[in-house]
């Protein structure tokens, strides 16, 4: 047995990719950045009208 590269490591070949959570402040921010765009949008179609 190669000792370099005999790996005894418990992986779960199943398990898919690693996921990474944003902060609950970061999301807040991109939140309220979409809804200041949405806003703005909102407001060159209402005077369009």
């Amino acid at each position: 047995i190669d000792k370099s590269t005999f790996d005894l490591s418990v992986k779960n070949p199943d398990g898919g990719e690693e996921i990474t959570h944003r902060s609950p402040a970061d999301i807040m921010k991109e939140i309220a950045e979409l809804d200041a765009e949405s806003a703005k949008i909102l407001k060159s179609i209402k005077a369009l009208l």
